[in-house]
């Protein structure tokens, strides 16, 4: 029997640009929906729907057909495009009607009390923002404290998750990594919203979660953590997701300018962003 997270949406952008990608895609979606009754919404940007093409007819035949609660949206890429994830966070946010929404990335797994967990904290606890592992400092980054199991899968790996979802065969091929802000967040649905959504200034890969880590303490908002892995499958990298996209400098400058605001600057800095208006 599914475990019951109907409270949830989660909300993934993606471009799939290898292989491993997409394999990561099906594992990820194969995983939410046959473990849990909840919905999952993705956005693909590429040149050609992968993952209409390639991912979905898999995906479909895993869940013996029932893919009702996985919706799916197409950007075309163009020569002047770029992976704008922050703007299709929000296109998906827009389109979420539970009270709770995971932003989350299409190459993460948790273990499955962890989502649970997340959902009861925000519906339960009160919290506005969950993040469902430990934040490690830099001078606490020790291997004993380091949370993120980075997984190097492959198809006979990946087949024998899917056929129990047993994490413990990730551990013979996983490096680990501190936890910061990234991979995964939980959010109550309308502090989401209110507290100015995805920042959409933030252009292609950049340091928006770290921003969202910050911003929302800032403005007051509850924010809880507790103590467990998440499991980061590995890829390779495009331009899009590295520092060498041209957009990151201005990124970077843009983290460091909103640092500096107090709670009051930047509760005006959000409630006077253009973008919003697209989603009101």
């Amino acid at each position: 029997m599914k475990k019951d997270l109907r409270d949830t949406t989660f909300i993934i952008p993606l471009k799939i640009e290898s292989t491993d990608r997409l394999r990561n895609a099906i594992t990820i979606c194969c995983f939410l929906l046959k473990t849990f009754e909840t919905q999952v919404f993705l956005k693909e940007q590429n040149t050609e729907p992968v993952f209409q093409n390639q991912a979905l007819p898999q995906i479909t035949e895993f869940l013996d057909g029932d893919v009702d609660n996985l919706k799916y949206f197409y950007e075309e890429e163009n020569e002047s495009s770029f992976f704008h994830k922050t703007r299709y966070f929000n296109e998906l946010l827009s389109k979420v009607n539970t009270p709770v929404v995971s932003a989350y990335d299409i190459d993460v797994l948790l273990p499955i009390s962890s989502y649970l967990k997340s959902q009861e904290m925000i519906m339960d606890d009160g919290y506005d923002l969950v993040y469902p592992f430990p934040l490690i400092k830099p001078e606490d980054d020790i291997p004993e404290n380091r949370m993120c199991k980075q997984v190097f899968t492959d198809d006979a790996l990946v087949s024998n998750f899917l056929s129990e979802f047993n994490f413990s065969i990730f551990d013979g091929v996983s490096a680990t990594a501190r936890t910061q802000w990234g991979h995964v967040q939980f959010f109550k649905t309308s502090s989401y919203i209110e507290g100015g959504m995805e920042n959409e200034n933030f252009r292609s890969w950049g340091p928006e979660d770290q921003e969202k880590h910050y911003r929302f303490p800032k403005l007051g908002y509850n924010v809880g953590r507790f103590n467990s892995f998440v499991y980061h499958l590995e890829h390779s990298r495009g331009k899009d997701s590295e520092t060498i996209n041209p957009y990151f400098k201005d990124n970077m400058d843009l983290f460091s300018k909103l640092e500096t605001f107090t709670e009051e600057e930047l509760k005006t800095y959000y409630n006077n962003q253009t973008y919003l208006g697209n989603y009101s």
